[in-house]
């Protein structure tokens, strides 16, 4: 793996490429700031293998999965055996990166960690994870991208608790770099809650070891956005530059902005799932920040024009695109009407309006914009969601 920081925008938003080698000894490069997409088992929840190639490219080449998703199937002796996920899967042209936890389904449980291992709330039900337990996943996988075991703690625990879970990150780190043997790069995990002291330790104690990149983890756990940039900026004013920064939990647009202001460049994509589950759409404008609000699509029935409600009756009809002049597979090919009857095929469009509104940012960054398109985004999002308040 390789990392290049090519722009940085009036503070700490940087844009940069990152190049992995697929499955098929296939070279990916990814420009950053990006979405990584979320899966369950390595394929994204609501877009099947063969649309997969209808996203942009290669914006859409990084799949990231919880190992955790693994433990109600295959062994790790049976993925080992099929040579990992980019065989097992056959998707030999993207690159995986695999995180302890996924923000949906495999989320953490403090209450039942211990120092032997992190506890995770997983469709098998709650299981303690060891350092040992989670290696022998990883290197059954060989994922491109892989982040060390990490006790993620909410907000609002004790300072005590809060120090034990550094101590404890620090250490499962320590342990995985031993007994790791795959040849992915290491992404060491970083916690610490809502104490910028202990985000601040952390992350120069990680920054001491011999990583490729690091993952924030512990956010998105109930600490307020007003908290969250000081604990980032502890972090990141941490860490080399010229290493990655991944982070789960950080998934609304004004949350992703925030994260690319602290200067973060890897985000995961639960957001869209979200999305999709409810039957919505999202209609944003991102391309051209600074056009008035009204020219957005008026119609926002069922949602408050960032998007739209597709289980909405009054789309039942409907035979236009979910976002005219959109050019992703769904829109080119499908009307809202025939998405309100089947309501299994949007999330194709949520994901590629999601990656366009990652290369706006990266746009705004080389030109030396962020902070102008940040704000202007987020008062526009105020008053689009303001205006359809008025008229509900």
């Amino acid at each position: 793996m390789m990392f290049t920081v090519k722009a940085w925008s009036k503070g700490r938003a940087r844009s940069g490429i990152l190049q992995i080698v697929g499955g098929s000894s296939c070279e990916i490069a990814i420009e950053t700031p990006a979405l990584l997409l979320s899966t369950r088992k390595g394929l994204p929840a609501f877009i099947s293998p063969d649309l997969l190639p209808s996203l942009p490219s290669p914006d859409s080449h990084i799949l990231q999965f919880s190992p955790l998703h693994f433990l109600e199937g295959l062994t790790p002796e049976t993925m080992a055996n099929c040579g990992g996920l980019h065989q097992m899967l056959g998707l030999h042209e993207y690159g995986f990166a695999a995180v302890p936890r996924d923000s949906i389904v495999c989320l953490p449980e403090c209450n039942g960690t211990n120092k032997i291992g992190a506890s995770f709330e997983t469709p098998c039900g709650r299981l303690l994870i060891k350092s040992l337990e989670y290696m022998k996943m990883i290197s059954s996988m060989k994922p491109n991208l892989w982040a060390t075991l990490a006790d993620e703690v909410p907000a609002w625990v004790s300072i005590k608790r809060n120090k034990n879970s550094v101590d404890r990150t620090v250490r499962w780190l320590d342990e995985c770099i031993a007994l790791s043997s795959t040849g992915g790069a290491v992404f060491g995990a970083i916690v610490g809650g809502s104490s910028v002291e202990e985000r601040r330790r952390c992350a120069q104690e990680v920054a001491k070891r011999n990583v490729s990149g690091y993952w924030l983890g512990g956010f998105g756990l109930g600490e307020s956005m007003d908290e969250r940039s000081p604990l980032l900026n502890a972090v990141t004013d941490n860490l080399p530059e010229q290493k990655p920064r991944q982070i789960c939990g950080l998934g609304l647009p004004e949350e992703v902005l925030q994260g690319i202001a602290s200067g973060v460049d890897l985000f995961d994509s639960t957001y869209i799932y979200d999305l999709t589950i409810g039957g919505f759409a999202l209609i944003f404008p991102f391309d051209q920040i600074e056009r008035n609000v009204s020219d957005s699509q008026p119609s926002a029935i069922g949602g408050d024009q960032t998007k739209i409600n597709l289980k909405a009756t009054v789309y039942r009809k409907d035979i236009s695109p979910i976002v005219d002049g959109c050019s992703c597979y769904a829109c080119q090919n499908h009307t809202k009407a025939y998405i309100n009857h089947l309501l299994n095929v949007h999330e194709i469009h949520n994901t590629h309006h999601y990656l366009g509104f990652f290369r706006a940012i990266r746009q705004a960054i080389k030109e030396g914009k962020f902070e102008q398109f940040r704000q202007q985004f987020i008062e526009n999002r105020r008053h689009q969601i303001f205006a359809a308040s008025l008229g509900s």
